[in-house]
Parts: structure tokens; sequence; C-alpha cells
């Protein structure tokens, strides 16, 4: 099998690190890591299938020896060096919102889209981890039915804004047991013990960033502007897995056996439902899984044709760097590096 030189753009940050471990837990075929951050944690060291690697600075000139760069290091340094590493002969994978909604740029999940692969131009846009999960449990219903309404919350955990938020949520768990003020820089309000309803900035529209994204994402995913989605993101005080309550309406009937006969048969889904035993899928058991989980699947009897589900993911993997490994392999599986 040939072996491809993969480099990892922000590799010292929380999705960073997690797609060096991805990697190596997938066993991708790597003939050479090189892991890439800001010039301040230049000779660093990671660990890497056991051998120490240091990390270089993420600057033009660093792309040239590779094939495939996995980039998680924000919009801001995407922008910036995405282009670079293209034009240095890499394909650049980027888990930042600077690419998503570029109408040249492929947005892509595997178990939903992989024939937009075809048409990159070496920059390849993963998208944000709520629709991830989202549209992983979706698609394979939406081939069936045809979805044409998504009412959706999202409750998101704090690794979501990276290292900074987890460290937030200890420090005021901490200060609050012991009785001591608690210091809120990351987000705009105490997060421990707290449900906020503002994730990114607000829009024109009352929407927030994150919440649009769900909307757009999914009409250039699915290729349908036509389907009505309305989000709301809220963050909550767990440190890994992204839940979701997901409402939809179809245009065709859909009963709760056809739905769960056919997520029990979906690329990347496990089911979990069994209400006599109180199974459904939680945040504080599936950190670190790769799966997309349902439960909770249920009739909405307010509606013809509709249907409730409850999603959680690890907003790390499946969220960010899984599918952007993902991304990778279904690169080469179609011949497309």
């Amino acid at each position: 099998m040939k072996k491809y030189r993969v480099g990892v753009v922000g590799a010292l940050g929380a999705v960073g690190t997690e797609m060096l471990k991805t990697l190596e837990q997938r066993d991708f075929p790597i003939e050479k890591i090189k892991p890439l951050d800001i010039p301040e944690n230049e000779g660093k060291m990671i660990v890497f299938r056991g051998e120490r690697v240091s990390v270089e600075v993420a600057r033009e000139g660093a792309f040239k020896d590779l094939d495939i760069a996995l980039f998680s290091a924000g919009e801001a340094a995407s922008l910036k060096l995405s282009p670079v590493a293209a034009a240095e002969g890499c394909i650049v994978i980027d888990n930042s919102n600077a690419f998503r909604m570029n109408p040249a740029v492929p947005l892509v999940i595997p178990e939903v889209n992989p024939e937009d692969l075809k048409w990159h131009k070496k920059i390849i846009a993963n998208p944000n981890c709520s629709t991830i999960q989202m549209l992983v449990a979706l698609k394979p219903l939406h081939d069936h039915f045809t979805v044409r309404r998504i009412v959706v919350s999202t409750y998101q955990a704090v690794s979501g804004t990276g290292i900074p938020g987890m460290a937030e949520l200890e420090s005021q768990v901490r200060a609050y047991t012991e009785g001591k003020p608690l210091d809120v820089k990351v987000y705009p309000h105490q997060i421990a013990f707290n449900a906020i309803p503002h994730i990114d900035v607000f829009m024109e529209n009352g929407y927030s960033r994150e919440e649009m994204k769900m909307v757009n994402e999914t009409h250039k995913m699915l290729h349908d502007d036509s389907i009505a989605v309305c989000p709301t993101a809220v963050r909550i005080p767990v440190v890994r897995c992204h839940s979701e309550a997901i409402n939809i309406e179809t245009e065709k009937p859909i009963s709760v056996e056809e739905a769960r006969e056919i997520l029990e048969k979906a690329p990347g889904v496990k089911v979990m439902d069994d209400l006599s035993k109180n199974l459904y899928p939680l945040a504080a058991d599936l950190a670190g899984t790769d799966y997309v989980y349902v439960g909770r699947i249920r009739k909405d009897i307010s509606v013809e044709n509709g249907l409730n589900m409850w999603v959680v993911a690890d907003n790390l993997r499946k969220g960010a760097a899984l599918n952007a490994v993902q991304i990778a392999e279904t690169l080469i599986k179609m011949n497309l590096i």
C-alpha cells in the first residue's frame, strides 16, 4: 500500500492532538508525520507511533514535502496558509469555518456526500461538529423518506471551544465547590452548572453563527436549499460529546420501526434505544468513541410524518478529527490523491 506524507496544523491544540491520535489508531498509511504549530511551540515534542517528533512552524515552505495537511488552527490561519499549502502541492483538509461555504470548495462528510470530493481543487472543508453528527443520523432517513424540515436543539460540550473552554469549566467547578468567585473569560456567562443559549456571535436575524452554520451546511451537503432547518445551539457544562434533540418532518410516511431498521444498518451510526433498560446515548459514556449514537426514537405526535430522536457524538472525534481523517481515507479509496 502506498504511504503518504501527512502534516497536522495546530498539532498541539485539542483537535490537532485528536487528529494525531486518530491517524495512529486507524493505522493511516503514513510515510512521514509532520506536526505544525505557532512559532512559540517550535521544537516541542509529540509522540507518534512510539517515536518522538519535533513540532515545526506552520508557514510558507512547510508543505512542499507533504501530500496531505489536516488543518485545525482556526479560521485566520486557514485563510492564510491553506492556499499556500495547496500551491505547494498539498491537499488541505480544513477543520475551520474558512472555506465551508465557498462554492469552489467541497464540504464533506464521507457517510453523507463523498461524491463531492471528486471536484476538489486541493482544499476540502470539514463541516461544523454539530452538523456532522446531525447529518450522519439524518442522511439515511432522508434517502428513504425525504426530510423536508428539521428542528434541532444542540447541547454542546466545552471542548468545542478548545483547551481554554475545558480549562474554564474545570476552574469554575473548583471555585464553586470552594466557595470562591468564578472567573468568567471564555464564555459570556458562567458555564459551570449552567446552560448558555449562545455559541459564536449573533447574526442580524437573531440566530447565532453556530446555528446558521447548521442551516447553510445542511443545504450545501444535501444539495437542497428547500429543506427547512430551525436550530438552537446551547453550550452546557460537559467536557466532551455534543448531544442533539432532533425533530424531522418527512415527505413520505415514516414509522419508528422503519427508521430504527434503517439507522441500525447506516454507516457510522449505532442505535442505543431500549427504554426498558434506560438505554439511550449519554455524553458521559461516549467520550473517545467514533460513532454517531441515536436513541429515544419516537413518533412526533403533533404532525403526520414526524420523528424525534436524541443524537450524541464525540465532537473532537467524529465532529472534527475523525471526519477529517475519514476524508483523507476516502480520497485514497477513490483514487483522488
